[in-house]
């Protein structure tokens, strides 16, 4: 006596208008939400797999990739709503998008190129120390995060909106300009307290940067190429790491560190607000990690705050 399979139906409507937009019959059981969605794009091709949000509910969270039918709270018969999450560009083109920009613009600055402070200061060079090693410290930390980009992060999401590349580049060159455009200036002042403050400001400076190499290092180690496993992250050997033992995101605690010292050594208002607005904006990623963590592990450590120790 043979025994088949039963299959699944799936029917894909619109999230807004409810309008059947596809209907799939024969699809197996422990097929994935990937494989529905490259199913999809078969009928309608203008929505490729990174476009699509599939969901339970119109209003509900979007279904992950690895997500199997079977599994899903669905009879023989699912009904899926899809939206389109608009068009899409990888994750490692926006990162090292949004931060060539800032490392190229800077240097223009810098090297005082024509129509920025008027003819007389063309390719002049400034005579205090501190910007130098000021422009020294913002091209390191941009070609570092170039470099990760390209060799140490690992992205559990491939794709993001492309609207997204203009706001965040908005955001980086903008203000890169800013900073660069006051440090670099020919009437610049240097800090108030002259070398003691440059070089309390450099040690902040590189402390921190080796602090968020080694933390990005350690979240590298935690998941495998090609994986999407999470795991509670731990120290490790690396020193730069213990402060996991107080915090959820080292990483953002760290960044923020660097930027501090980069604005106490510039002692530039500039610096200061782009310090403060990153803060803000890692302090809310923070946080959202943070829950996450908690809601996902049961045994993870209480002592850690998302971003500072004991405060935040």
């Amino acid at each position: 006596m043979k025994h088949y399979e039963v299959r699944n139906e799936v029917e894909i409507l619109d999230a807004k208008t409810r309008e059947k937009l596809c209907f799939l019959d024969k699809v197996e059981p422990h097929a994935t939400i990937a494989e529905i969605k490259n199913l999809f794009t078969k009928s309608h091709p203008q929505w490729y797999p990174a476009r699509q949000s599939l969901r339970l509910d119109p209003k509900g969270k979007s279904l992950k990739d690895e997500d199997v039918l079977q599994k899903l709270p669905v009879g023989t018969t699912a009904t899926l709503y899809f939206r389109d999450l608009g068009a899409q560009i990888s994750w490692v083109t926006v990162f090292l998008t949004e931060y060539a920009g800032p490392l190229f613009i800077y240097l223009l600055f810098y090297f005082r190129v024509p129509f920025i402070y008027g003819h007389k200061y063309d390719f002049t060079s400034s005579r205090h120390t501190v910007v130098h090693l000021a422009c020294i410290c913002h091209s390191f930390h941009y070609v570092k995060r170039l470099l990760e980009t390209l060799f140490v992060h690992r992205f559990s999401h491939g794709t993001m909106p492309l609207r997204n590349i203009f706001k965040n580049c908005t955001y980086y060159w903008g203000f890169a300009a800013w900073m660069a455009y006051y440090i670099n200036h020919p009437l610049y002042t240097p800090p108030t307290y002259g070398a003691q403050q440059v070089k309390l400001a450099l040690a902040i400076f590189v402390i921190c940067q080796l602090g968020n190499f080694s933390i990005h290092m350690a979240l590298r180690d935690l998941r495998p190429a090609g994986s999407k496993t999470r795991k509670i992250p731990y120290p490790t050997k690396n020193p730069f790491t213990w402060l996991f033992l107080l915090v959820s995101c080292p990483n953002y605690t760290y960044e923020m560190g660097s930027w501090i010292g980069f604005a106490i050594m510039t002692q530039c208002l500039p610096v200061a607000l782009f310090s403060l607005a990153g803060f803000i904006q890692m302090t809310i990623w923070a946080k959202g990690k943070h829950r996450s963590y908690l809601k996902e592990f049961r045994d993870y450590p209480p002592l850690r705050m998302p971003i500072i120790p004991f405060l935040l």
